[in-house]
């Protein structure tokens, strides 16, 4: 049985750029990429590991997956959180921190040129 993965964004070009680098380094993993507008909370439960990028804090179409976070425990899951804005990336360990999962090291892709190889050693860390 493969393990899975999920990805989930606030849908802006710049997220959705890394959250595809992601997709692409998780070899092995069978992965859904989500807009936060799309998400559902049952996508969540039979994942091994998530991720989470939003590019500015509190979007409004985080409203439901930070309410769900809140309310459950996935203490048996990994989570990573990744973003190119500082702010945006303590606003996603706040909303995270609730539900208990391991979370990893956060990415702050700080420009479009980031290092990709850096990138995946990132996701072979939040592993």
């Amino acid at each position: 049985m493969s393990k899975k993965a999920l990805i989930i964004t606030d849908g802006t070009a710049k997220i959705e750029n890394i959250a595809h680098c992601i997709s692409s380094a998780l070899s092995g993993y069978d992965v859904k990429t989500c807009s936060s507008a799309k998400f559902e909370g049952t996508d969540i439960l039979p994942v091994d590991v998530f991720f989470i990028g939003c590019e500015k804090p509190s979007p409004s179409s985080f409203s439901y997956l930070q309410e769900m976070l809140s309310h459950i425990n996935l203490a048996s899951r990994k989570c990573a959180i990744f973003s190119v804005n500082e702010d945006a990336l303590d606003y996603l360990r706040a909303i995270v921190k609730d539900c208990e999962a391991t979370l990893g090291s956060a990415l702050h892709a700080k420009s479009e040129n980031y290092e990709k190889s850096a990138l995946v050693d990132w996701v072979k860390k939040v592993l």
